[in-house]
């Protein structure tokens, strides 16, 4: 089949290929971390071996156990070699040479999001980690074990992939070193990249290897990423900057609303004028196949941070599966080039993948050492993947795309039982029936032809699409049939809910309120203020609001008391120090107290990361003289701001005092209820104490100051997204 056919055609259930020969040595308890558990199944080598900077935990919420068991789903031996110690070659060796490839990830997080704080601090921990030892992982994991593989075995194709992999997938921005990076695919010199959920392009490239092909000739599967020397012949290339045509700006009701055609016009390079952008199609409908949009090159892009959110924009807006073109980005004598995003696994697809024989539980080898992250998930149920909120600041779009894969109804209910009869420890509690986001189960736009042709970057900002099918009627169903089972005392739902779609469906609240909330539960506003909702493509305050009421009326009908836990970003793009006050004083108006508090992490490849190098808005249009976007940039400053959340910790009060003043705000300085930090200072807290108060006198201020009753100090802590918890206050 020629390259362009495989890349339209439709898709091959991914359990309908012919099974390796391999598949005559059966099912593995565990998937073998030794030399002498593959002896004992009776395999004189692995066809596969997977490399993670995980430990490997035998649970279909962990990506390498899903994968490991998809491939021995197709019959093939796979190994797994995880958290090796990257300072030599052997821990590589342990298992031999692998028949067909090695399979390289980080794990199920970024490695350096895993590794260091929005400060660049290093953690002390890892979640992923038995004990939860820090230093388990080097940086840019992926890299490394990719080239500690090559060294090993220098035959051996390496596919790259995970979450560290897709989200580099292009040149990108990294924070932590302040510059742009050339695309992983490059410095791990693997290759293959598969980015995304990556089941559909993995199994075609076991099978494929197996068949004795060339990694280099395996160039037409989608969700895939390698390099090549040249565009092929038979290829349309359009240069990016013609896409971003020039024309008159009406401001959109979204952000890559499609408007009309301008006149055609010489469109000046992108680096020398200011243009307004258009999305105009250059090639006929019968020719987008074979269409590939060339992305300004690396260095390009390295060099001029417009360029760079120009190209941001472009990969975002090609991120549809059902009308996305392939993407190509020069790197100095070489070509990234990037297939269009895999097609998304019907219900069928996703049932079987995670019924496959997982044990649930960590590897044998790391005997009663506890992983926290695995303690969170034991008890939860993944029952759909992908969110079409879009925000700006997440990896989700990036990473499982926007379109929602859903299990059914019986296959869920199948693995809460089996959760209930054979997981240990559990007391009848089901932490969880979620995925990314709580309550996207089984929506989708109500015409396939719509979605397959829609470039928006989110279905329900800036507010929900009139296409969108907000039925929330099959979760509530589901939820009802899970808690019905015998054994089961309590469902709650640990994933983030989408409040603005929640209250399209107030049954669901109901639903929710009433019977799987735990005294609290999480939602996500993010921010108070327009500017920053506004790139952050978040809902303004008032969906909070009309959720809460909802919430508030149906726990009051169950009688219960019950809380929300609103999560906010601090020193987000669009954020100034008057934003992050005006938060604070709402915060204090309504009671709350940050817990966990992390301010804005520029992940790779994210839109936020792209305005926060670039200081334009990418969402609109990106030329010198488009819109300017505020940076809190600095330690000081994402200091200050991540203060104004923890306005009640006295050892922020120093700082935020002289926030107060410098905005001409010392009017909040005080002990009256309208005013948000003391004029005081506690003994032993702060930069610079103003005098010395017991302990006892301070609680008893706290309580008065706050509204909240005394309790311990809060502490940072790691969260994922970069998100912070509030607690809310119990009335007294």
């Amino acid at each position: 089949m020629h390259p362009m056919q495989a890349l339209t055609a439709s898709p091959k259930d991914i359990f309908s290929h012919r099974k390796y020969w391999a598949a005559r040595f059966g099912t593995a308890p565990f998937l073998p971390m030794s030399r002498a558990e593959m002896d004992k199944l009776g395999w004189e080598e692995c066809d596969i071996i997977l490399v993670t900077g995980d430990a490997y935990v035998d649970h279909p919420s962990f990506g390498m156990a899903i994968v490991g068991r998809l491939l021995e789903a197709q019959g093939f031996r796979v190994g797994i070699i995880a958290q090796p110690d990257w300072h030599s070659v052997d821990p590589f060796r342990a298992l031999g040479r692998p028949k067909l490839f090695f399979g390289v990830t980080a794990g199920n997080m970024d490695s350096m999001v895993n590794r260091y704080t929005s400060d660049r601090r290093l953690r002390s921990d890892d979640a992923y980690t038995p004990n939860a030892e820090g230093g388990k992982r080097p940086d840019r994991s992926v890299i490394v074990y990719s080239q500690r593989a090559r060294e090993a075995y220098p035959d051996v194709p390496i596919v790259i992939g995970g979450i560290e992999a897709s989200l580099r997938r292009i040149a990108h921005f990294d924070y932590w070193s302040e510059k742009v990076r050339r695309s992983v695919l490059v410095d791990a010199k693997a290759d293959l990249l598969v980015y995304g959920n990556a089941e559909r392009a993995i199994v075609d490239i076991a099978h494929r290897l197996a068949a004795r092909q060339k990694p280099s000739d395996i160039t037409d599967i989608r969700g895939t990423a390698f390099l090549r020397n040249a565009t092929p012949a038979d290829w349309i290339e359009i240069d990016s900057t013609t896409i971003d045509a020039p024309g008159p700006l009406n401001p959109p009701v979204d952000p890559y609303a499609m408007e009309g055609v301008t006149p055609k016009a010489e469109a000046p390079a992108v680096q020398k004028g200011a243009q307004v952008v258009r999305f105009i199609r250059e090639v006929k409908n019968a020719d987008r196949a074979r269409s590939v949009i060339r992305m300004p090159s690396y260095e390009a892009v390295a060099a001029d941070p417009i360029l760079y959110a120009h190209a941001s924009r472009i990969l975002h807006v090609e991120s549809n599966p059902g009308n996305a073109r392939a993407l190509i980005q020069r790197h100095g004598d070489r070509e990234v080039w990037i297939n269009p995003p895999p097609i998304p696994l019907t219900m069928k697809e996703m049932d079987a993948l995670y019924e496959l024989p997982y044990a649930r539980v960590p590897h044998p080898a790391y005997g009663k050492g506890k992983i926290p992250a695995y303690e969170m998930i034991r008890f939860s149920v993944t029952i759909q993947r992908g969110c079409f909120g879009g925000c700006t600041f997440c990896s989700i779009t990036e990473h499982e795309g926007r379109i929602i894969q859903n299990r059914s109804e019986d296959s869920i209910i199948r693995e809460v039982e089996q959760i209930r009869d054979t997981v240990p420890g559990f007391t009848g509690v089901i932490s969880d029936l979620g995925g990314p986001t709580a309550n996207m189960y089984r929506l989708a736009c109500k015409s396939r032809e719509i979605e397959a042709s829609c470039r928006r970057p989110s279905c329900v900002y800036p507010g929900v699409c009139p296409n969108l099918n907000t039925d929330h009627s099959s979760l509530i169903r589901l939820y009802r049939r899970a808690r019905a089972l015998p054994g089961i005392k309590k469902i709650l739902i640990g994933s983030g809910v989408r409040y603005d779609l929640a209250v399209e469906s107030p049954e669901y609240v109901r639903e929710l309120a009433q019977h799987h909330v735990g005294g609290y539960l999480k939602i996500a506003p993010e921010a108070i203020g327009e500017g920053p909702l506004s790139k952050m493509m978040k809902p303004g305050v008032g969906s909070y609001y009309k959720f809460k009421e909802l919430f508030d009326k149906y726990s009051r009908e169950a009688g219960k008391e019950q809380y929300l836990i609103p999560y906010f970003i601090a020193a987000h793009p669009g954020t100034t120090d008057e934003d992050m006050l005006e938060l604070a004083l709402w915060l204090k108006q309504n009671g709350f107290r940050a817990d966990q508090v992390q301010a804005f992490l520029p992940s790779p490849m994210a839109t936020a990361t792209a305005m926060y190098h670039s200081g334009k808005n990418p969402l609109r249009k990106v030329t010198r003289d488009s819109e300017e976007v505020v940076i809190p940039k600095g330690l000081r400053v994402r200091r200050l701001h991540k203060a104004f959340l923890r306005y009640h910790d006295p050892e922020n009060w120093p700082v935020l005092r002289e926030a107060l003043r410098r905005m001409g705000r010392a009017d909040l300085i005080g002990s009256g209820k309208r005013q948000l930090v003391p004029s005081f200072q506690p003994a032993g807290t702060g930069l610079k104490p103003e005098g010395a108060r017991k302990p006892a006198k301070y609680q008893s201020f706290r309580t008065q100051h706050t509204g909240l009753p005394p309790a311990p100090q809060s502490r940072d802590r790691k969260t994922s997204g970069g998100k912070s918890k509030a607690r809310a206050a119990k009335p007294r």
